[in-house]
């Protein structure tokens, strides 16, 4: 199932009283140090083998039309080899985006948690907002965005199987978009 079939107005998120949520908002608070420390090879051991990682671009349309995204475009379509290509790049010294390493917090919150039709995968909404601080650039970035997550239990733990990001805003305002949402 993809991460965008899922009716979250036909389902009631999952209680915070529930095991399921609790685990799962874990997770993304364990995911969210782990991107913070920059322990990219890390954050690799908790995506699944067939991770779907997209940042949609962002489009406003017509006011009775509202916010949208653009169909065939993203910032980020990615799988398990480009995103594994992506973090062993961050080790060399061609990774100019990141030279100096940004300063990360990513904040999350607002998590529902949704049960899906298989016993061992969990539906999670989130709310990010993540700054961004490079080198001495006094001008901090903000980036805010709803996340639709995909998580998989496997070998006993919980691991992303997908992940749809959609920014806030349609312009990004800021100099490259090289980390993780």
């Amino acid at each position: 199932m993809a991460v965008s079939e899922v009716d979250t107005s036909r389902s009631k998120p999952l209680p915070f009283t529930d095991i399921r949520h609790q685990e799962a908002h874990q997770f993304l608070v364990e995911e969210s140090y782990i991107l913070d420390s920059q322990r990219y090879d890390d954050w690799l051991e908790l995506l699944t083998e067939d991770i779907s990682y997209k940042v949609p671009v962002r489009v406003t349309s017509a006011r009775s039309a509202g916010f949208d995204t653009s169909p065939g475009m993203a910032h980020f379509d990615e799988d398990k080899y480009s995103l594994s290509l992506r973090v062993a790049r961050f080790a060399t010294e061609h990774a100019w985006t990141e030279d100096p390493p940004s300063r990360l917090r990513h904040f999350i919150t607002n998590v529902r948690t949704f049960s899906t039709d298989v016993d061992d995968e969990l539906f999670v909404q989130s709310a990010l907002l993540l700054f961004r601080s490079r080198g001495d650039n006094r001008e901090p970035n903000f980036v805010s965005a709803m996340r639709e997550d995909l998580l998989r239990r496997e070998d006993g733990m919980l691991k992303l199987a997908r992940r749809v990001a959609i920014m806030d805003e349609s312009v990004v305002r800021m100099q490259n978009l090289a980390i993780f949402l």
